[in-house]
């Protein structure tokens, strides 16, 4: 499967071909039981247990899907998600992503703060409020400062790629990042589980 974004950031336009393996259909249920793995870092229903993890509950399922297949493949390095990926199968990984892009959140801004205020290179794809606009894009909404600073300067610095969000960390000061991790970590997440 191949998908293409174009997005526009500032007038600019940023192309993102992502390619995909085609996975199984994946089953929630199943999942949630692939998932008893995942629970100390990233909780069952997806919520990081540990600063700097993400949370993953409701997280479109294709994000999710591609980068375990990324942590599986060595595409993408971790120490814990690379060992943990590694013996996942297909179906596992459409299970398990299945049954965290089942849960439900909801995100709401501090009561001091207004949509217009959000990072402007940021918010196109990963919306105003932290969450996420594009089915290839992850979720900010109430992420810890540590873990969203951690990633933009991994994308800044090469030692992760994507071709937009390389393009766009390379453009970020310190003082930049500091400031979008700020804004998205201040979010109110709430993730409910599946019906």
């Amino acid at each position: 499967m191949i998908r293409t974004s174009i997005l526009v950031l500032g007038g600019v336009f940023l192309a993102s071909t992502t390619w995909a393996q085609e996975l199984p259909e994946g089953d929630p249920e199943a999942g949630r039981k692939v998932a008893g793995m995942c629970r100390t870092c990233h909780g069952l229903d997806g919520f990081a247990k540990i600063p700097i993890a993400p949370h993953i509950g409701g997280e479109p399922v294709d994000y999710l899907a591609a980068q375990l297949a990324a942590f599986r493949e060595g595409t993408r390095e971790h120490e814990m998600m690379s060992v943990v990926a590694r013996g996942l199968s297909d179906q596992n990984i459409s299970d398990v992503a299945a049954w965290y892009s089942a849960h439900q959140v909801n995100a709401e801004l501090p009561t001091d703060a207004d949509e217009s205020g959000a990072p402007e290179q940021c918010s196109a794809c990963h919306g105003a409020v932290g969450l996420s606009e594009l089915e290839d894009a992850p979720h900010l909404a109430g992420e810890t400062n540590i873990y969203i600073e951690t990633q933009l300067k991994a994308f800044r610095s090469g030692k992760r790629t994507h071709d937009v969000m390389t393009a766009i960390a390379l453009e970020l000061s310190d003082e930049d990042i500091r400031a979008v991790a700020n804004w998205y970590a201040a979010v109110k997440l709430e993730i409910s589980a599946p019906e």
